[in-house]
């Protein structure tokens, strides 16, 4: 028995692998594209396991998924692999499409292939879980209910669409060819191995440096904050018990606005590493002109995944932020390593030198 995982070089995925080969003996055959945020170095621990494969290669690359498919028979399959950054969204679509939606589109076609190849009792526990977002449902005023499983899709921006579409075919294929589909849309995940253009892991690396602390706009834009091996564990919750067809939202019933985030990694760098002089991390926090197009507001009602499959978040957003702080002193290596030449251009671009 075997998984093939997508994208389990990055953020997400990366911790999805290490996780389960921590906790089973099932081998995993992992693709990754290893662009910019797909990281071999996240999973050196693993490089003498049997256990895991990593294969360089695109979703998108039919040849490639097929051979995979009919060499490895995976039991399911886990679709981590996705441009997943609003702000280079915005920059520059495209590769945006040709990833979450034809990549997708390319890799259920191939699940669509493999799938009568399987003996009856295997086509029955096979699945195919996709992994998104709760960014395709839009955004929320202060007032309004989080969003739940059954609320209408309103992408913003480049990435949620492209995100919405990737959805949308993976319902299609279930209803149309009956694949045994499982959609999971997150909220905002943080934690070890983050790529530090996200907010969290780019205030933790700027702060450390001594540079100023972009906030968007007011900085009031809030999200559910997602530890992100909770995020793994509901994942393994839905490939085990979820119901074929079905979606589930996964959340830390952690909302916070930005500000606040980014006042909290402050407090807490000011514990761990203190400024010379009485300086505090905050007097870093720099305003920036906001993105276009940013969601206000975004929450996510867990409670269906808690109710049907028993899964709750284990970290409260005051425990998971203060390991995540953690976890990045203690890792400035890998740090150091993914935040190069072309990482700096990337961040002088989007926020100013």
């Amino acid at each position: 028995m075997t998984l093939l995982v997508t994208g389990g070089a990055g953020f997400i995925g990366a911790n999805f692998v290490l996780d389960w080969l921590v906790g089973s003996q099932e081998p995993i055959v992992n693709l990754d594209k290893l662009t910019y945020a797909g990281n071999p170095d996240t999973l050196i621990s693993l490089q003498s396991d049997a256990r895991h494969t990593l294969v360089q290669g695109d979703i998108g690359d039919s040849r490639l998924v097929d051979g995979l498919l009919a060499q490895y028979r995976p039991r399911a399959i886990i679709n981590f692999a996705a441009e997943s950054h609003v702000d280079r969204s915005i920059h520059g679509p495209a590769e945006f499409m040709q990833t979450n939606v034809i990549g997708t589109f390319n890799l259920l076609e191939s699940v669509r292939a493999y799938l009568p190849t399987l003996s009856g009792a295997e086509q029955d526990a096979f699945r195919f879980l996709h992994v998104s977002t709760d960014e395709v449902y839009g955004t929320l005023e202060s007032e309004d209910p989080p969003f739940t499983e059954v609320t209408p899709y309103a992408p913003n921006s480049p990435y949620s669409a492209s995100k919405a579409a990737s959805d949308h075919l993976v319902r299609a294929w279930h209803h149309t060819y009956g694949l045994p589909v499982l959609t999971t849309n997150c909220s905002n995940n943080y934690g070890p191995y983050h790529f530090p253009e996200k907010l969290i892991p780019l205030v933790i690396h700027n702060a450390l440096a001594g540079k100023p602390l972009p906030v968007y706009g007011d900085g009031m834009q809030v999200r559910d904050w997602l530890y992100v091996k909770d995020h793994c564990s509901a994942i393994r919750r839905v490939l085990e018990a979820g119901k074929p067809g079905e979606t589930y939202n996964v959340g830390g019933w952690n909302e916070r606005a930005n500000i606040d985030v980014v006042k909290t990694i402050c407090g807490l760098l000011d514990q761990f590493r203190p400024l010379p002089q009485g300086s505090l991390h905050s007097d870093l926090i720099t305003f920036v002109k906001d993105r276009p197009g940013h969601d206000r507001r975004y929450a996510i009602d867990a409670r269906r995944i808690e109710r049907e499959l028993g899964w709750r978040p284990a970290d409260t957003f005051e425990t998971g932020i203060r390991k995540t702080v953690q976890w990045y002193l203690d890792n400035q290596a890998w740090v150091q390593g993914v935040t190069s030449g072309a990482y700096r251009n990337w961040v002088s671009r989007q926020y100013g030198a």
